[in-house]
């Protein structure tokens, strides 16, 4: 197997494993929406909407490294660095976006410390 047909097949088992990220975290989010009691803290829709970010953000994480992989591997012009700096921006972009959403806080910010009461 030559060097550009490995690239190329890691290159499109990332993007696949990207993809499959993204789906099955809907289904497996989905699925843990529908079978969850009806009351449980947090609520079963906030659940959903973490599940669902998070899965979106590992897919999102690894369909990123696909891109590196493929642009650096194949095409290294100045075009293709563009177009990749594009891609990388707007995914990037996305996941601060969803971690916004998802923890209250930007990506670079530390957690809040937990308030331990005196006692």
């Amino acid at each position: 197997m030559q060097t550009r047909e490995f690239v190329e097949l890691a290159g499109s088992a990332a993007e696949i494993a990207g993809v499959a990220l993204i789906v099955g975290g809907l289904l497996v989010a989905s699925v843990r929406y529908l079978v969850a009691p009806k009351r449980i803290d947090p609520p079963r829709y906030q659940r959903y909407r973490q599940d669902l970010g998070r899965a979106i953000l590992l897919g999102l994480e690894v369909l990123v490294a696909a891109d590196i992989v493929r642009t650096v591997a194949f095409t290294p012009t100045m075009d293709s660095v563009t177009i990749l700096a594009m891609i990388v921006a707007i995914r990037t972009f996305l996941s601060w976006s969803l971690a916004l959403e998802l923890e209250g806080r930007w990506p670079w910010q530390r957690a809040a410390e937990p308030v331990v009461p005196n006692g």
